[in-house]
């Protein structure tokens, strides 16, 4: 079958629209003595002249009912034809447009007597309906010509009496009749298609042809009602108002050439999915504590003859499926019952504070404690919690499990859940991490894991500030401007509180509000834009509150201002059609012209990027613009400690993917470090200013793939050679360059799998001369690759040959550092889990296309199910397949070969 491009009516968001081209057509005027004897046919404007004046309304209908108001034409005077010219625009859209939609065009005349079917003094010259899709559920386009019914109003209705379209009688063949109507059919048909642009135009002719169709239309006209008042008979029906005369009607015929909207391709229709009815409207649970889960429907054995076909009934089964609204989400009656049973039992029981489980309910419990944040308890899981609350208040990893296990929509259930987290013991930031997810609601709870956070001191906030940005869109904040954020919101309160102390903290949460407020996608909604809005205000209310806030407040400001400077020469540049060089002296013109102000710039600046480091000037000589689609600049800026800073500014391309990476491996690094295990990762600094913009840190390092064409032995080994010579140390470089080497492999080997990053190239693997190896260009994570059959680990041949090979002490000592790295996360999978968790509504590209399951794909890499010596060989088995496989070979020279064609 050939390839067929159409587009869905649903789809099209555009107002439903006719043309009123012409009216067309003759009929004989009544004889004078029918007028004197009817005086009140006589003030009717088309008895009077054949060009009178008229006008048309349009109305759309389907199911036999007006779906809107009629649209009118505007006044026209005519003096040789009844030509309109006019477009109309009904107040509907085709998205909204059912199947059986239909247009009924009316004309209507004037009289100021009245008449049958008359609105004032308007009555019903005549009338057509016209269906607005085809017999293949196509949108009908283009011109087409309507039938006219004399006297009648539009009949809208399904089986409508006015048809604009009638099926052909066929006259018989050989009669010049059914030869001229033949050839009219024929011409027609022609002509639309010259509309379309389907046959191609030729002026001089096509104005010839036209004349001489219009001739010969108007010929077959005169004979068609020549026909006519030959035949004539009847009775005057609506020619004076349904006044019964016993004049015979002349003959008439008329039609109305309209034109509908054309479309680059056919529009098919298709009906509005309207999403499935809320499962229960009863019973609104909290996800932390509803089971709303919708299970297989459970396996049930009828018996003998209860849904068997019955011979004599001559059906199959008695037995009928009726759609429930309240499954799942309404608890089941005996499940309801039992767990107040067993909870009344343990609530108010003196006996309680002093419960203690016995050996194997211990076991049990340690089993629950040591779930993952994204297990579902089970209800007789969540009873016994709630039996031993005051027992497990004492183990700091029970309280997510016991903030599940409470039914927070039973007052008395919730208020005595309340009073026991203020006994229970500190729990860890990772656990108050997730009471702040979406799965928990209750203010009570978000409130205890904010007293949490307030003990954690703002180095260690700053590791998860970009994911506590995103769980105020969890929190109840009303967007209303009359109501205070902070008064709404306790996490809201204690971030604009703690980001006003510190001006590091601040500069980063501002940036973080900024994207968000910058964020117009329908993911986002004006509802969440507003909160963000908000707390911005807020923000900017309360820094000024504290000592040197006004200078702090400025300096957010001038932040704004450079980035808007350094955006205007990037889209500048993006947008250009010069060469890298000219585009490269157009930056440096620009950065050294005094007028954008950053030759010198005084007071210094704080960074965006690291608000440690403050800028005086910009370096324009040291200005730099790549060669990639969007043609990011490297821009130099001397600081106040008399360096250099270098920055790579991009725009029309959004960081927070990177951004999300990078802060996820730099905690990863904090992580390894807690358990003296230092990596060497130094992962650079990214911030992501808008949705479209950003900045990065450029650290001075080359690509594997430009080593490796510059040395074709070893190129790894070669170049640290080259940078860290030592003929004293191993393979003749420092023994620190190698080790840093080592360590740095071992650690984004580790963090990349976990991550599933993928679209791993000799380009994106980066070594800076002192041995420091890291990734770049993170834009597929979590198992995405546009590669098939891409490794889990990215572990190349140039890494291991540098190490001495897969058989060196090197490259054992390099395995040792994975397992290390690797069982060390796995201790703190909770919190890595819990971070992606409070991600999953910030419209970040490859978590929003499955966002409940990224987590579980970054659990999945962590291997829970296997203990740490099983999960260790299986992350050697990856490893060893990795190094032994040839499809990530062939793929790296075929991204060579790519690449060098682009050159």
């Amino acid at each position: 079958m050939e390839p067929f491009s159409f587009a869905s009516s649903d789809s099209l968001d555009y107002p439903v629209s006719i043309r009123i081209i012409n009216f067309e057509g003759a009929e004989a005027p009544l004889p004078f003595s029918t007028l004197l004897e009817h005086p009140e046919l006589r003030h009717i404007g088309s008895n009077q002249s054949p060009h009178s004046d008229l006008y048309i309304t349009v109305q759309v209908w389907a199911g036999s009912k007006p779906l809107t108001v009629p649209v009118q034409t505007a006044y026209k005077s005519f003096r040789t034809e009844r030509r309109w010219n006019e477009w109309l625009t009904l107040p509907i859209t085709y998205s909204t447009l059912p199947q059986n939609s239909r247009l009924a065009i009316t004309i209507w005349d004037l009289s100021p007597t009245g008449g049958q079917g008359a609105q004032g003094h308007a009555i019903p010259f005549g009338g057509t309906t016209l269906a607005l899709l085809d017999k293949d559920n196509q949108l009908l386009k283009g011109r087409q010509k309507c039938r006219v019914y004399r006297h009648r109003q539009a009949d809208g209705n399904d089986d409508t009496k006015t048809p604009a379209v009638l099926a052909k009688k066929r006259a018989k063949k050989g009669e010049p009749e059914a030869r001229e109507a033949d050839e009219l059919d024929r011409m027609e048909k022609l002509f639309k298609k010259h509309e379309m642009g389907e046959i191609p135009r030729v002026d001089w002719l096509d104005q010839l042809v036209f004349r001489g169709f219009e001739k010969r239309g108007l010929q077959s006209a005169k004979m068609s009602l020549k026909e006519a008042q030959q035949t004539k008979g009847g009775q005057v029906d609506g020619l004076n108002g349904g006044n019964d005369t016993g004049t015979a009607p002349e003959p008439s015929s008329f039609s109305l050439n309209v034109e509908l909207p054309r479309f680059d391709f056919p529009v098919v229709f298709a009906d509005h999915e309207y999403p499935p009815p809320p499962v229960s409207s009863y019973l609104q649970l909290s996800s932390s504590q509803s089971n709303v889960i919708l299970k297989p429907p459970p396996e049930v054995h009828l018996g003998p003859g209860i849904n068997a076909m019955d011979e004599d009934e001559g059906y199959g089964g008695r037995l009928i499926h009726v759609y429930d609204p309240e499954v799942a989400a309404k608890d089941n009656p005996a499940e309801s019952k039992h767990r107040r049973l067993v909870r009344s039992q343990h609530r108010n029981g003196i006996l309680d504070k002093d419960l203690k489980p016995n050996a194997k309910v211990r076991d049990e419990l340690n089993m629950i404690m040591a779930y993952s944040p994204t297990h579902t308890l089970s209800p007789e899981e969540k009873d016994l919690i709630w039996k031993f609350r005051h027992h497990l208040t004492r183990n700091k990893k029970a309280l997510t499990k016991f903030a599940k296990s409470v039914n927070w929509q039973d007052q008395s259930e919730s208020r005595q859940a309340a009073q026991i987290l203020g006994k229970w013991t500190d729990i860890d930031v990772d656990d108050a991490l997730e009471l702040l997810g979406p799965t928990f609601d209750n203010p009570a709870v978000r409130a205890f894991a904010v007293n949490r956070l307030r003990k954690a001191d703002d180095q260690e906030l700053q590791l998860y500030l970009l994911q506590l940005v995103q769980a105020l869109k969890y929190e109840h904040i009303s967007p209303q401007p009359d109501h205070e954020t902070t008064q709404d919101s306790s996490l809201a309160r204690f971030l604009i509180s703690r980001a006003a102390d510190n001006f590091t903290l601040g500069n980063y949460f501002w940036w973080y509000v900024m994207v968000e407020c910058d964020d117009k996608s329908q993911d986002q909604g004006p509802v969440n834009r507003a909160i963000y809005e908000k707390i911005a205000y807020d923000f900017m209310t309360e820094i000024v509150k504290r000592p040197g806030g006004e200078e702090n407040r400025r300096n957010l400001k001038r932040q704004g201002e450079w980035i808007l400077v350094l955006s205007k020469i990037s889209g500048e540049i993006k947008e250009s059609n010069e060469s890298i060089a000219k585009r490269t002296e157009r930056v440096k013109h620009f950065l050294a012209d005094p007028k954008n102000e950053l030759v010198t710039i005084d007071p210094p600046l704080p960074l965006p990027l690291d608000p440690t480091v403050e800028i005086i000037g910009v370096v324009p000589e040291s200005t730099v613009v790549f060669k990639s689609s969007l043609h990011p600049i490297k821009v130099s800026f001397k600081t106040s400690a008399g360096g250099e800073y270098s920055i790579i500014f991009k725009t029309g391309d959004d960081l927070r993917q990177d951004q999300l990476v990078i802060q996820i491996i730099t905690l990863m690094d904090e992580l390894l470090k807690k358990e003296n295990l230092d990596l060497k990762l130094s992962p650079y600094k990214i911030l992501a200013t808008s949705t479209t913009a950003g900045l990065s840190q450029f650290v001075r390092s080359a690509s594997f793939q430009a080593i490796s064409s510059k040395y074709r032995n070893n190129p790894a080994l070669a170049y640290l050679k080259q940078n860290n010579p030592d003929s004293q140390g191993p393979m003749g470089l420092r023994k620190e360059a190698l080790d840093t080497f080592v360590k740095s492999c071992a650690g984004y080997c580790v963090i990349t799998y976990i991550l599933g990053v993928g679209d791993r190239h000799l380009d994106n693997l980066l070594l800076t001369p002192h041995g420091h190896f890291f990734h770049a260009d993170f834009g597929y994570i979590l198992g995405r690759d546009p590669k098939p059959f891409a490794p889990a680990m990215k572990l190349s041949k140039e890494m291991v040959d540098c190490m001495g090979g897969s058989s060196s002490e090197h490259y054992r000592q390099f395995k040792q550092y994975c397992f290390l790295a690797y069982s060390a996360l796995r201790k703190n999978c909770n919190l890595i889990l819990n971070l992606f968790t409070l991600m999953a509504d910030a419209n970040i590209p490859d978590i929003k296309l499955e966002p409940d399951k990224a987590v579980l794909k970054v659990k999945e890499r962590f291997h829970l199910e296997l203990d740490e010596e099983e999960a260790i060989r299986h992350l050697e088995r990856i490893m060893d397949d990795n190094l032994n496989a040839l499809v990530p070979v062939v793929i790296d020279k075929l991204h060579e070969l790519v690449q060098a064609f682009r050159a």
